[in-house]
């Protein structure tokens, strides 16, 4: 089993260290970051699976950390933001750039230690088998290391971007529930809602608008994929 990188980011040292402490002791190769102008340094540099970010430090916040990591650096880095408060608009906004996971302050840290194991689970490791490519028209899913591309050009994909695809292409042509959706890819966390499932499927639309295969939505209900002829 690969040992997955993550970086602590967080400005207040108390928090910092316990992550790191605790996150070590499972296994994981820990890096820590006390604001977020050091945390893009560290990023741009080396390249992390998860990075658990604090959404209100000085400076950079976490939500432009977050989003500029998306837009420029990597993609596919999984994000775990923590927050001492969160509202509606706030978590809709941190899952419109790419975010995997909320934990609000004060937090337990077996909780967050399940959370970042359960979303680390999902990131391919060197020594996973390999599954059968999924083709559909232009789009084509690589399962053996969780790779998208469109046209034969690599598109990146956040963690529960790609898991959202890889659901509609084994569901084709069949409409799936937002709820369906959500408790297939979020499982337990009670705490993401309906329209969480909309922002994420506006990011993949974009993404493969040019692979001849349609997300169509079922007013209402969810989501299906359709090939052109099955429009």
């Amino acid at each position: 089993m690969s040992k997955y990188k993550v970086l602590v980011v967080d400005d207040e040292v108390d928090i910092r260290e316990i992550l790191v402490f605790n996150l070590q002791n499972e296994g994981y190769d820990l890096t820590s970051a006390q604001s977020g102008e050091e945390a893009l340094e560290i990023l741009s540099a080396e390249k992390y699976d998860l990075v658990i970010l604090d959404i209100m430090m000085g400076g950079i916040s976490g939500l432009k950390v977050a989003d500029k990591l998306k837009s420029t650096i990597n993609d596919t880095t999984s994000i775990i933001f923590l927050t001492a408060k969160i509202t509606e608009n706030d978590m809709l906004t941190g899952f419109s750039l790419g975010a995997d996971d909320y934990m609000t302050k004060p937090f337990s840290i077996k909780e967050l230690t399940a959370r970042v194991k359960a979303i680390l689970k999902r990131v391919p490791s060197k020594t996973q088998t390999v599954s059968n490519t999924i083709e559909l028209g232009g789009l084509t899913i690589e399962p053996s290391n969780q790779r998208v591309f469109v046209c034969n050009q690599e598109v990146p994909m956040t963690l529960k971007e790609y898991e959202i695809l890889c659901l509609l292409a084994l569901s084709l042509n069949r409409s799936l529930s937002r709820q369906e959706i959500l408790d297939k890819i979020w499982r337990d966390e009670s705490y993401v809602l309906e329209r969480t499932v909309d922002v994420h499927i506006t990011r993949i639309r974009k993404k493969i608008a040019a692979a001849g295969v349609t997300i169509t939505n079922r007013s209402g209900y969810g989501y299906a994929l359709k090939t052109s002829e099955n429009l």
